[in-house]
């Protein structure tokens, strides 16, 4: 938190000045005694100081000794120690829960020791607070749930809306992430528990992109749920309801987004786990007119691309070869035709021509081409023509293996949902592509629906491959001291960046091009030894880093494309005579970092 007196700024080095001379400064706060413990924004717990339990009533309601922040963080590592060993030998399934439970009653208590808990273990707890584990949250979530987090909008809340926004208590929010819990990663309808995502994807936008936890909304907006399980189980949260569909539907979101618009004109918006048809509906009905974007069609195709551009190095050749890959790709879902969609214009910026590449997109019908009957609007611009399948010997609906048999392609990525598609006919077929490293990406969510697992890939299509998931896995152990690298193509090595960047920019709208920019950012990240290795995506440990590198690429695309109204005392003007590093510093300066702030007392 910090408290600044500012005024216009002359010029860019003056801008930088005020910023680097900024002091954090006290935090007022209108609560006294235990409203101020049972806050987990302003809780200390035995962290307050004896001068603040006076000014704030807390004298007696704690404790006398006053433990420090650095002991209680070893305080909290050490029972999150204890549990693994307890828990040693017990499911996969219980384990998880109990390190989600841990860390959720921590989450409920003190929020700056939580957050600061995260930051600092970032590779070990992002499993446990978003994928996989968060499926498996948001699978028993009504059972699971102990106090409310975020907003919920619901189908009988029509025509209220704009009222409602009102009822959160802070009063700037920067980052929304918003469900409908009709498609929770590869798990389906979850109706009102896919409330979980949005919680967990502003978890990662604090720990990553460093967003103020206070200025974060998740929203689950409730149009009732298909799910009759769900319908039957008397846990159940959300409304007992069919899910609307057409104009009904469409008249629900609409409400919503200008009733945040109204309130938080600056704030972006990011839509997740939407099914497809509402994924893309949305993406395009809104997308020039709020400051929002579709983290499984734009954040999984960005992530995706930098992996597809990396792959083209690690097979020894420029990027600029991108154009001649052969990628299957396995899934005609959001996620999938995002991807295309991404690739193709990467495609076109390369060749600066309308050119034709060889991807070759399989749905469960098997390939698609111009000569089937009844395609999905969204799939049919990568619909292939009979003359460009042929010389491969397939025709329409050819199944994977024959497809993969026929192209030899140089990149296999499977965002079908369906767990073990990959089989060992298909990994070994892998081995006759016309890539001496071809490429292998596993990328649906959670663990048990990836197309293969990376011992699978290593197996059967053999040690010289490039493998990437989007659960994570261990290293493969290939014997004579090789490894087999397993990169996880998350989604959170983009869409903390994408989100920062577009904050800080003050754009009006997030672009192709500021997409374009992020995923570049991403793919040049790594180091040609590194690629050479397999390794095409950065360690998770350097999350901030790689996301100030990322939203800096965005904020320059912002002010490039004209989108860029500026933030705070910088404006576009003083944003577009920022150097790379300097912008890259100047986001860093954005970030929120967790510290007890003094607490002072005004009624």
């Amino acid at each position: 938190m910090w408290r600044v007196v500012r005024s216009a700024p002359s010029s860019v080095r003056e801008c930088r000045r005020r910023l680097s001379t900024a002091i954090p400064g006290p935090c007022i706060v209108h609560k006294r005694g235990t409203d101020i413990l049972h806050d987990p924004w302003f809780n200390k717990d035995t962290g307050f100081p004896y001068t603040e339990r006076d000014r704030l009533g807390l004298r007696g309601l704690l404790p006398p000794r006053v433990i420090s922040f650095e002991q209680q963080y070893e305080r909290f590592m050490e029972s999150y120690r204890s549990l693994e060993n307890n828990t040693h030998g017990q499911s996969i399934k219980s384990v998880s829960l109990a390190k989600w439970r841990i860390l959720n009653r921590l989450h409920d208590r003190n929020e700056t020791l939580y957050y600061r808990v995260l930051i600092d273990n970032i590779k070990d707890f992002a499993p446990i607070i978003y994928t996989p584990t968060v499926g498996l949250v948001c699978q028993n979530y009504s059972g699971l749930f102990r106090r409310p987090r975020g907003m919920y909008f619901s189908a009988k809340d029509k025509g209220e809306m704009m009222s409602m926004i009102y009822n959160w208590p802070s009063q700037q929010v920067d980052m929304i992430v918003l469900t409908d819990g009709s498609r929770i990663l590869g798990l389906g309808d979850l109706g009102v528990q896919g409330i979980g995502i949005p919680i967990g994807k502003l978890d990662m936008y604090v720990a990553a992109a460093g967003i103020n936890p206070q200025r974060v909304l998740p929203v689950m907006l409730d149009i009732g749920t298909n799910n009759q399980k769900l319908l039957e189980d008397p846990l159940y949260l959300g409304i007992r309801q069919p899910r609307l569909e057409g104009e009904e539907y469409l008249s629900i979101v609409d409400e919503f987004m200008e009733a945040v618009h109204a309130r938080w004109p600056k704030a972006v918006v990011q839509f997740e786990d939407f099914q497809m048809k509402w994924a893309f509906e949305t993406l395009e009905r809104y997308r020039h007119k709020f400051c929002m974007f579709n983290d499984d069609i734009q954040g999984t195709a960005g992530v995706a691309l930098a992996g597809l551009l990396g792959a083209v190095r690690a097979q020894g050749r420029p990027i600029t070869d991108f154009p001649n890959q052969k990628i299957v790709v396995v899934g005609a879902g959001s996620a999938g035709i995002g991807v295309l969609k991404m690739a193709v214009q990467a495609v076109s910026r390369m060749t600066g021509s309308a050119v034709d590449p060889q991807f070759f997109l399989i749905d469960k019908e098997g390939l698609i081409t111009k000569e089937r009957t009844c395609i999905d609007p969204a799939a049919a611009p990568f619909a292939k023509p009979r003359g460009e399948i042929e010389k491969f010997g397939l025709h329409e609906g050819s199944s994977l293996i024959e497809v993969v048999k026929g192209v030899k392609p140089h990149v296999l990525l499977g965002l079908s949902g369906v767990g073990g598609v990959f089989n060992q006919e298909v990994l070994k077929a892998m081995r006759a592509s016309d890539s001496l490293k071809p490429a292998i990406f596993a990328m649906s969510n959670p663990t048990a629906n990836a197309e293969c697992t990376s011992v699978e890939a290593f197996d059967y299509a053999g040690e010289n491959i490039v493998f990437a998931s989007g659960s994570p896995f261990d290293d493969v152990d290939l014997g004579n001291g090789k490894t087999g690298h397993v990169n996880q193509a998350n989604n959170m090595y983009l869409f903390p960046g994408i989100g920062l960047g577009s904050l800080v920019a003050g754009a009006r709208h997030i672009t192709d091009g500021m997409l374009q920019a992020a995923a570049e950012c991403l793919a040049s990240y790594m180091t040609d030894d590194e690629i050479q290795r397999g390794i095409l995506y950065p360690s998770i440990n350097c999350i901030r880093d790689i996301t100030s590198e990322v939203g800096a690429a965005v904020v320059r695309a912002a002010v490039a494309e004209e989108v860029a109204e500026g933030h705070d005392i910088v404006g576009p003007r003083e944003l577009s005579h920022m150097s790379k590093e300097e912008t890259i510093q100047y986001v860093k300066e954005n970030m929120w970092y967790p510290v007890y702030s003094p607490l002072v007392h005004e009624k």
